[in-house]
Formats: structure tokens, sequence, C-alpha cells
């Protein structure tokens, strides 16, 4: 997150960074009080109210530290966090009998169709998955700089590209970029301008392929996943197995279902892309 192209996050205390935010207390519950278990974090979030905190940042080191967590926050008004977060707390609901235990909450309905991967994100992690696709599948460049120069040529060059390979298996269409390169063109053409750009030309590109057959798309970033729902006209989905650790493969609603894999910038393992369509076979 540190070269995020918009939102850089250049301090990883998270406490120093929401207490920046708002003018109430920030505290901290540590991971040595997760460890110890559901009573110790719940201790944790008293003293810290009597002490007049408002909001507490809980750390997770692993699955079980996220189960805990859920489990000491049944009954809290407001809970949020990254997708991790959601791992402990269906309990809550099972234990209440809110949650029917029956209910296979991850199957989806089978989509068969074409297969596409559509990156905007410049995160290390997609950079990576970036780079193990385009050495094993048919993959089209989405340069910024030709975007901010000339945007419909450049658009029009990689539905084209897109087009004409997609029948070949999984292709990949990619904006990320290194640091350097998002810093030379947010520096020309401005960084809200450049970023509105890509996700423009993403999107597009994602229709285009619905348009042709595509019916698994995967979409990495989380500014490009809500510019390509968008403009898919996504109302609704259901959300399926797992992937990775905190990415979901998900199927829209509606009468002509495309199944989705809708990723933050920084997660997945490297081969996440590819893995993902096996998922699905």
């Amino acid at each position: 997150m540190r070269n995020h192209p918009l939102t850089p996050m250049t301090d990883s205390n998270l406490v120093r960074v929401l207490g920046a935010q708002t003018p109430s207390v920030v505290g901290l519950v540590g991971y040595e009080r997760i460890d110890s278990g559901v009573d110790a974090v719940r201790e944790s979030f008293s003293s810290l109210q009597k002490d007049g905190t408002r909001f507490a940042i809980v750390d997770a080191l692993t699955d079980e530290h996220l189960r805990v967590i859920g489990e000491a926050c049944a009954g809290v008004p407001l809970v949020t966090g990254g997708s991790g977060v959601a791992i402990g707390l269906p309990e809550n609901f099972r234990r209440s009998g809110e949650l029917d235990e029956s209910i296979d909450a991850a199957s989806l309905p089978s989509v068969a169709g074409r297969e596409a991967v559509l990156a905007g994100s410049c995160s290390v992690a997609t950079l990576g998955q970036v780079a193990y696709m385009s050495e094993r599948s048919p993959s089209f460049f989405l340069d910024p700089m030709k975007l901010g120069s000339d945007e419909k040529a450049t658009v029009d060059e990689a539905v084209a590209f897109a087009i004409s390979n997609v029948s070949n298996g999984p292709i990949l269409v990619y904006a990320s970029s290194s640091p350097e390169q998002v810093k030379v063109a947010q520096k020309r053409y401005g960084a809200s301008e450049i970023g509105e750009a890509i996700e423009r030309a993403l999107a597009r590109v994602a229709q285009e392929l619905v348009d042709a057959g595509v019916k698994r798309l995967v979409v990495a970033g989380g500014e490009t996943s809500g510019a390509v729902v968008r403009e898919l006209g996504v109302s609704g989905i259901r959300i399926g197995p797992q992937i990775d650790p905190g990415v979901p493969w998900t199927v829209t609603i509606g009468d002509d279902e495309i199944a989705l894999g809708l990723k933050s910038g920084n997660f997945g393992s490297e081969d996440f892309f590819l893995k993902a369509f096996k998922e699905l076979s």
C-alpha cells in the first residue's frame, strides 16, 4: 500500500493513521491479548472504553486470532475491517440461532464461458501476479502514458487484442505499472485524471469481453473492480467459495450470470489469476 497511486500508505501504525482522522481517542488491543483468549479481549475492550477510548484497533496474526476476535465482538454495535474479519463473525449468529447450520453459503451456480483477467492495481502482489500470468497467457499492457495521450485509440487497441485472443483461453489486460512508471504518468497527466482513465479503459474492456462471451472474469484492484461492476450494471452478487484468503468467487444476480473474482491489489498468491479459474472447473 505504500506505493498506492491514489492513497499511498506510508505509516504502518494504524492507531496513528486512524487517530489523525478523528478527534476521538483510538486504542489498540495487541496480539498478545488475542493469544490470551476471548475473555481477555473483552476485558481490553471494557478497559479502553472506561479510559475514554472510542475506537479500538485489534491485532491479528493468524486465523485463530480472527476467530477469537469474532467471538469477542458479539454484541459490539460496529465492527469493520478487512475481509479476514469475517472468518470469526458467523459463529456468533450460529450460536444465537440466527444463521441456519444447513445453509451452504459457499455454493454457486455453475457458470460456463470464456475467461479473462483485468488488472488495474499497482500493488506489489498484483505486479507479481501479472508477471506470472503474462508469461503463460496472452497479455496486453494498457500503457497509462498512451492512455493519457490518446485514450480512445489505446482502448480500441486493447479491446481488439482481447476479442481476438479470448477464445484461446484466459487472457490478461493490465494497466498495472511500477511505482516509478505511475509517478511519470501522474506528473504528466495528473494523478486523478490518469487513475480515472485507467478505470474507464478497463471497464470498457470488461463490457466488450462480456459481450463477446466472457462469463468468468477476475478483476484486480479496488477502484478497478468498482468501475467494472458499475459498467456491467451489476446490482447484486452471491458470494461463493474462497480462492485465496479474503478473496471469494461471486456470481452476479440476474438472468445473465457472470462469475466475478474481485480482489484488492495486495491479496492473493503469485499464481492467483490462473488458480482462480481452476477453482471453478
